[in-house]
C-alpha cells in the first residue's frame, strides 16, 4: 500500500488519469445495465427477425444501403429519426427494432431517439453489418 501511495505522489497526473478511466468503465457498465435498449449478437438478432418478426432498421446512408443490407431492412437515415419523421417505421412501434449501422458504433443516438418516441423494444446489432457481413450472413444488394 505504501508503494501505491508513493507511486501516486510521484506520478500525480499518470493516477488521475488512471482514476478518471475507472470512474468512466464503472459509469460505462452501470449505464449499460440499466438501458432499455441493448446490444445484441447476430445469432439474437436473426432469433429476433425469424421468431418475433423484429423490425431491421438500417441507418446508413441510401448508398450503403444498396451495396448490402439484411433482408427487409427499412432504410431510415439517422438524421431523419433525429427529425421525428420515421417513415413507414411508425406502424412497427409494439415489433422489436434492431437498429443497424456500419460498425455498431453510430447506432446508439437513434436508437435512443426511437425508445423515447415510443417504440418499445429497441435493440442495437453489435458490430452492425461489418460484423454481419464477416459471418457471411446474407446481405441483399440493390432497392
Amino acid at each position: 500500500m505504501q508503494d501505491i501511495m508513493q507511486f501516486a505522489g510521484s506520478h500525480t497526473i499518470l493516477s488521475l488519469a488512471w482514476v478518471v478511466l475507472l470512474v468512466l468503465v464503472i459509469v460505462t457498465t452501470v449505464k449499460g445495465m440499466f438501458s432499455k435498449i441493448k446490444t445484441i449478437s447476430r445469432s439474437e438478432a436473426t432469433h429476433l427477425i425469424n421468431k418475433e418478426e423484429a423490425v431491421v432498421v438500417d441507418v446508413r446512408s441510401r448508398d450503403d444501403f444498396r451495396k448490402g443490407h439484411i433482408s427487409n431492412a427499412i432504410n431510415v437515415l439517422a438524421a431523419d429519426i433525429k427529425k421525428g419523421s420515421f417513415g413507414e417505421l411508425e406502424k412497427h412501434k409494439a415489433q422489436p427494432v434492431i437498429v443497424v449501422c456500419a460498425n455498431g458504433m453510430s447506432a446508439a443516438e437513434p436508437a435512443a431517439q426511437l425508445n423515447v418516441a415510443g417504440f418499445e423494444q429497441v435493440y442495437i446489432l453489435k458490430e452492425g453489418i461489418t460484423g454481419w457481413s464477416g459471418e457471411n450472413l446474407p446481405l441483399v444488394r440493390g432497392k
